[in-house]
């Protein structure tokens, strides 16, 4: 598929009468497994690149050049749409919004997010009419662009349980013109009705974030478009490792690598390399 093409898939999805995963890659080689289950689409994740690069996850400590940087390699290896987790538009200026995704698209992703976060923990969120104003400059740049905008509202993991608040929001996001709505750690079934209720642009709610244990039949049935999950399959994949260092560490045993995919089942996932002789 060409961009065009990425794009007219990734809105189509979003149009079903039951939720979509969209799963979140942190790297080249976790796209390739996620493409290899039958995933239709995928996103990026700023937290699980944060980790596999030794840091935490911070919009003032991941550059915007690392984490464009990173999502290339991914839109490089696969041929379904992708859309990035751009923080916070690496800027608190509707300028840096628009450059973001700008940039964003030059590199072949076809949509991405743009939170309502400052990163400073006095102040967490963006005053109302700065955050409308910065989802309008980025709504701009995507126009012409093939560029599927997602807005996001981050309250309820900055510590501000609004749930009207967190609404206003999305409503005004909607009215600027994004195309899918987002606030991260809703904390129940109820609370994601609501939201999906109070806007008519698609919803995007992400699992894995917390103990929230809503299927993909409950939160279709709730009016969600769109389901992500965060850096928590990089999680998941960190929590097996620790695990399997701890049996070796603590027991002397390596029964792990029962549970392990198969070295010859992930080298048909895998792109060729020129040197295919050596196997470790």
């Amino acid at each position: 598929m060409n961009q065009t093409e990425k794009f007219q898939r990734l809105r189509a999805l979003h149009t079903s009468s039951e939720a979509f995963v969209l799963p979140n890659a942190w790297d080249a080689g976790s796209a390739l497994l996620l493409a290899s289950l039958g995933f239709e689409a995928l996103a990026t994740t700023s937290a699980g690149y944060a980790f596999s690069v030794g840091k935490r996850d911070s919009s003032t400590g991941l550059s915007r050049d690392e984490i464009l940087e990173n999502a290339s390699q991914i839109v490089a290896v696969t041929d379904l749409p992708v859309s990035g987790d751009l923080e916070d538009g690496f800027g608190a200026s509707p300028e840096a919004c628009a450059k973001t995704i700008e940039m964003a698209s030059q590199i072949g992703l076809v949509g991405g997010t743009i939170e309502d976060a400052t990163g400073n923990t006095d102040a967490p969120i963006f005053e109302m009419s700065h955050a409308v104003e910065r989802i309008e400059a980025a709504v701009e740049a995507a126009r012409d662009r093939n560029f599927l905008l997602t807005a996001r509202a981050e309250n309820f993991i900055c510590g501000r349980t609004d749930l009207a608040d967190t609404i206003r929001r999305l409503q005004a996001f909607e009215a600027a013109g994004a195309d899918v709505l987002y606030a991260p750690g809703l904390p129940d079934l109820e609370a994601i009705r609501t939201v999906c209720r109070a806007v008519s642009k698609p919803v995007n709610v992400v699992m894995g974030l917390s103990s929230l244990t809503c299927s993909v039949a409950d939160l279709s049935e709730a009016g969600v478009a769109r389901i992500s999950v965060g850096g928590s399959f990089a999680r998941a994949a960190i929590g097996a490792m620790v695990r399997a260092a701890r049996e070796v560490r603590q027991h002397g045993t390596f029964t792990y690598a029962g549970d392990a995919i198969p070295d010859a089942a992930i080298r048909q996932i895998m792109l060729p390399t020129k040197d295919t002789q050596r196997e470790d």
